[in-house]
């Protein structure tokens, strides 16, 4: 077992989180509250989800409903996190452009079964993948457009259409969402041993095997992740997803 779940787990488990809590407080970085909240939340989730998640596995419609349940509380919290208008329902597209065709075709082609133990784990790194990109990407292109507002309106004044003006300024903040999926797909098995190769080496498969599964999940991430960014700045130049000072 890698990690006994008894009294000392829980006790460590709230400190670390009192200590990421404190320490954004202290140093005034504004997200204390958030962390301790999301701690709590994870906590609570996790435990609800390793309850259902046996019965969900052996039910294929109750399958596929807890992928979407899955897909619409990403699209939630990406969207609310860009935009509080309404707009935010828009982060529905870029998830789901990046998601579904990678999941769709590792289902056509047989590399990833449709049972819930395969699925939902591999689904799931998917739709985080693009959760994490979108809100990323949206964030800091809407932040790039109000912050050099002047020159998306001298490229208009220069003739470019509004679409190009703003991806002009917002395409270089965008692709940064990008970086972390690229470094972490760099330096896998230098730096880092992601979750996927741990697990399966834990649950007793080849080195091999592991290391061709999280080559897998990591070349899948970049797909999504390119298309989830790409799709969102096309939202944004477009005024699609927009913020209301602009």
């Amino acid at each position: 077992m890698l990690l006994p779940v008894n009294v000392t787990f829980g006790a460590v488990l709230a400190v670390l989180l009192a200590v990421a809590a404190t320490v954004a407080a202290v140093a005034h970085l504004g997200r204390a509250r958030e962390i301790a909240v999301a701690g709590v939340r994870a906590a609570v989730q996790l435990a609800a989800v390793s309850l259902v998640i046996g019965w969900v596995v052996r039910s294929l419609p109750l399958l596929f409903a807890f992928v979407l349940l899955m897909y619409a509380v990403a699209v939630r919290t990406a969207g609310r996190r860009i935009t509080a208008n309404r707009t935010w329902w828009w982060a529905a597209l870029p998830i789901a452009a990046g998601v579904f065709p990678v999941v769709a075709a590792l289902l056509l082609t047989g590399l990833v079964p449709v049972k819930g133990i395969a699925l939902i784990p591999v689904t799931g790194i998917l739709i985080g993948g693009a959760l994490t990109v979108t809100v990323l990407s949206g964030r800091r292109a809407l932040d790039e457009l109000s912050l050099r507002r002047g020159e998306v309106e001298a490229g208009m004044a220069l003739g470019l259409l509004d679409r190009d003006a703003r991806l002009e300024v917002a395409r270089p903040a965008a692709s940064d969402a990008l970086l972390p999926g690229l470094d972490q797909t760099r330096t896998v098995g230098l730096v880092t041993l992601p979750g996927a190769f741990v697990g399966m080496l834990l649950g007793g498969a080849s080195p091999l095997l592991a290391g061709a599964v999280q080559l897998f999940v990591l070349v899948g991430l970049m797909a999504v992740q390119a298309v989830a960014v790409a799709v969102l700045l096309e939202l944004v130049a477009r005024g699609v997803l927009h913020r209301e000072e602009e």
